[in-house]
């Protein structure tokens, strides 16, 4: 051993074992679905193609442009809904649903004078008071309370929905409240049944209760107001700013009653 070569020589160290780590795939990114093109119902297209006066390719772009109002509507781009319903509405000004589109986009915009004239023109064409109570808080905004007067009037002679009727005494109400005829406007909601108590109200109650309720409020009632917001969180705890309303008037929410007892007094032990 002595005699060999490797005698008298310290062998080299090891190197370190270095692990490697190979890069694991990655999952392919998904792809974004592709967006849903957007359409105006059939009978829509083609009451504007029927009332458009000029070449083919210029209905087909009031088409498109109708289109585009119609989804920057739904997306809440209610400035852009408005501009591109009103190049519509110069093209075709007896279409309803182009005046009922451009009109709904105006009051959301609110553009008040602008919303009444569309709104007013559907009303002209279909006879449908639908839209009504939105003519009347538009004269509302710009103080035109005759206005107001007369379009309800209107609105009562035009056999409306349930839900349009109290549309329109909540309008009205509030218009008369406006002019510090707080008396006049609590009758009026009172008389629609804004003051019933219901176990399970609907939506047009829930409206009517707080409308009373805010008029309470304005009027110096506090406590028919509390009442009346209280019955609001009650039935809809989200609804409006009831619950903040409440508590500027110094009431705490109310709870929910508790759960009724099913058995029957006949059948109770007596002592």
């Amino acid at each position: 051993m002595e005699t060999t070569a490797s005698a008298g020589r310290t062998p080299d160290p090891l190197s370190q074992w270095v692990e490697e780590v190979r890069p694991t795939k990655q999952a392919p990114e998904a792809k974004a679905k592709p967006r849903v093109k957007y359409a105006l119902p059939g009978d829509v297209a083609a009451d504007v193609r029927k009332a458009f006066i000029g070449s083919a390719y210029m209905r087909e772009k009031m088409v498109i442009t109708l289109t585009r109002a119609a989804e920057a509507y739904d997306r809440k781009r209610y400035e852009e809904a408005l501009r591109l319903g009103r190049i519509v509405c110069d093209a075709t000004p007896g279409v309803a649903p182009v005046r009922e589109l451009t009109g709904l986009a105006a009051y959301r915009a609110e553009r008040w004078s602008m919303a009444k004239i569309h709104l007013r023109a559907h009303f002209t064409i279909t006879g449908d008071p639908e839209h009504l109570p939105l003519v009347m808080d538009c004269d509302r905004a710009n103080h035109r309370y005759r206005a107001v007067d007369k379009a309800f009037a209107e609105l009562e002679e035009s056999e409306p929905t349930a839900e349009v009727l109290a549309e329109g005494r909540i309008v009205m109400a509030s218009a008369l409240a406006d002019q510090q005829k707080y008396t006049e406007a609590i009758e009026l909601l009172t008389k629609a049944g804004a003051t019933k108590q219901l176990r399970n109200p609907s939506f047009r109650h829930v409206r009517l209760w707080y409308a009373l309720a805010d008029i309470f409020d304005r009027s110096g009632d506090a406590v028919s107001a509390r009442e009346l917001f209280a019955r609001v969180v009650i039935a809809e705890p989200d609804a409006y700013d009831a619950q903040a309303r409440l508590a500027e008037l110094g009431s705490t929410v109310p709870r929910k009653n508790r759960k009724r007892r099913t058995t029957s007094v006949s059948k109770k032990k007596v002592d």
